[in-house]
């Protein structure tokens, strides 16, 4: 019956179930830790943690899709964060605001430059994906490390550590309403022009009914996420009465928003993304049919390269220096989020905002335990077997398909 109704309301079954599964697991988390996990600041710090892994598990979409994998982007967060933390401390002067901005720069063209280098190894050398990327896990760690000798490296520029969501780190509530008419506006008018899309092209729509419904219950997540962000205080800014005005939404979570929304346009409305799941898909049928599958695989890895440098830029900004240590762990929650969010190992097929959900839930999670006090071993015990009965749903999913 359920499964019925999702497909009359042209609902994705797995994205409807990972968002059931959320709103169940807030639920229980906040009865557990007594208000404490739906608290606004709470909800505010959960955005910005989710940010640097929902970012990194954009690009994994596309890699995994392609059947490929990439076990470095933890190390090469590390190494270019590093390398943009150097870049301000050590080659300009303190407060230079060509030393940030040149920072950014720095951190991508690194990341680009490793995803390049990693690419030709697989495309070319047709070395495994995952002898290399593990190689690189290794390499960039210990580059990491060696870019000022295990030290860590601060202060970061007050402007580059708004970046993190830190310190004015958030646009307000003003501009946060605005941004959330836009997206509501956006709705709209996107399920208006599918629509008609869908008639030019001979497909008989969904009753408008469904369509009304699917623009309510988007807006109305898009009011609640605004207006929980505009509840979380600034305590550095006050009104006249000493009052905390409220933070309104992180400059990450923008940041995430403007890759989830380009990476999704390229993934169902270009050339590119459709040659990046028809290659998953049939990685034979793809070369015969002439598309040029090197450069495909070799910009896969150009594109995890920059993400997880523009994940560097977050975290350093976010904690105001720069340490090698950063970034442990993350290709693993970083894989586990495209997972969960039915990204399939099989290849050809995933879901960009899908991968933001399994971020998402994955940090919801992490957080919850936090709040807890459930100590680290147990966190990644628990998270490994949330990681292992999505993968054991997927296979069922596929069977079934």
């Amino acid at each position: 019956m359920l499964s019925g109704l999702l497909a009359r309301l042209r609902l994705d079954p797995r994205l409807s179930s990972m968002v059931a599964a959320l709103i169940v697991i807030a639920i229980v988390l906040d009865v557990l830790t007594h208000g404490l996990f739906l608290s606004p600041e709470n909800l505010y710090n959960l955005s910005i943690q989710t940010c640097v892994i929902a970012v990194m598990a954009c690009g994994m979409v596309y890699v995994i899709v392609a059947r490929q994998i990439d076990l470095s982007v933890g190390s090469l967060l590390a190494f270019s964060g590093m390398a943009a933390a150097w870049t301000q401390t050590r080659a300009f002067p303190p407060d230079s605001t060509a030393g940030w901005i040149t920072s950014i720069v720095v951190a991508l063209v690194l990341g680009a430059g490793v995803g390049a280098i990693q690419g030709a190894l697989v495309a070319r050398l047709r070395i495994p994906a995952f002898i290399v990327t593990l190689a690189g896990y290794l390499m960039f760690r210990g580059a990491a490390f060696l870019v000022a000798d295990g030290q860590t490296l601060a202060p970061l520029h007050p402007t580059y550590q708004a970046l993190g969501g830190g310190v004015n780190g958030a646009i307000g509530v003003g501009p946060s309403v605005l941004l959330g008419l836009l997206a509501a506006a956006w709705v709209g008018w996107h399920l208006w022009t599918g629509r008609q899309d869908q008639r030019r092209y001979g497909i008989e729509p969904a009753p408008i009914w469904v369509d009304v419904l699917k623009g309510a219950l988007m807006c109305a997540a898009i009011a609640g996420f605004v207006w929980t962000m505009c509840l979380a205080p600034d305590f550095t800014n006050v009104d006249e009465a000493g009052e905390p005005r409220g933070r309104g939404i992180g400059v990450p979570v923008l940041i995430l928003l403007g890759i989830v929304v380009l990476m999704t346009f390229v993934a169902e409305r270009t050339r590119y993304g459709r040659y990046v799941f028809a290659y998953g898909g049939n990685p034979e049928a793809a070369l015969l049919s002439g598309l040029s599958t090197t450069r495909l695989v070799w910009s896969l890895f150009i594109l995890t390269g920059v993400l997880a440098a523009i994940a560097a830029v977050i975290t350093t900004a976010r904690l105001g220096s720069g340490a090698n240590s950063i970034g442990q762990l993350a290709e693993l929650y970083v894989i586990s989020a495209a997972v969960i969010g039915g990204t399939s190992f099989a290849g050809g097929t995933g879901s960009v905002p899908g991968a933001v959900l399994g971020a998402l839930l994955i940090q919801t999670l992490d957080n919850g335990m936090v709040l807890l006090d459930v100590s680290s071993p147990m966190r990644q015990i628990f998270i490994g077997i949330v990681l292992i009965v999505s993968v054991y749903f997927d296979v069922v999913y596929q069977k079934k398909a």
